[in-house]
């Protein structure tokens, strides 16, 4: 017997047979079904993490920028509470230092005060005299009888109101009209 070569013997091994070959063909196309299952599942899987990170990211992002806005909104609060004592400082100074130095500079600071106020977006509340009353920018205190005013019109301006951007963040204090008393004298009236 002559001497045979390994890939003589290895083709002699081989099964060619077609119902040999059909049965390996389905068993190939059974592991790729189930290969592409698993890898639609995989991907299936990185697609939702991916949408849940993103979801994560915005929502963080989102608390972040509401917890610095919040932060943002308390030091704004109270930096108000100053320019109102400037407000007072301003309308209750004495004639006679009108024109000193020293009001001159109490002026100056507050205009500062007032640019920075509009440089963080924080804007006057519209209040003055004359305005109808509006109870999503204003807050009536008291109402006043006997003005001749028309009846919700604002008479005086007790305190600024301030928005930041376009959100009251704090109401102007007025004082409203009230409506005119109907029979102001009652000796008048018959019994």
């Amino acid at each position: 017997m002559p001497h045979r070569t390994r890939a003589e013997e290895r083709i002699d091994e081989i099964d060619i047979s077609p119902t040999k070959l059909l049965a390996d063909i389905d068993q190939l196309r059974t592991e790729l079904q189930a290969t592409t299952a698993k890898a639609d599942e995989y991907l299936a899987g990185l697609q939702r993490e991916r949408a849940e990170f993103s979801n994560y990211r915005r929502r963080t992002s989102e608390e972040r920028e509401a917890m610095l806005g919040l932060a943002g909104e308390d030091l704004i609060r109270k930096v108000l509470a100053i320019a109102d004592d400037f407000d007072l400082a301003i309308d209750n100074r004495p004639p006679d230092l009108a024109g000193s130095s020293w009001v001159e500079g109490v002026t100056a600071i507050d205009r500062k005060l007032r640019a920075l106020l509009d440089s963080e977006g924080v804007r006057p509340v519209e209040a003055e005299p004359g305005k109808p009353f509006d109870p999503r920018e204003h807050e009536a205190i008291v109402n006043v009888p006997g003005t001749g005013r028309a009846e919700g019109e604002i008479v005086d301006v007790i305190r600024r109101g301030y928005k930041l951007r376009d959100r009251v963040l704090r109401p102007a204090l007025v004082a409203v009209a009230a409506a005119p008393d109907p029979d102001p004298d009652p000796a008048a009236r018959p019994n």
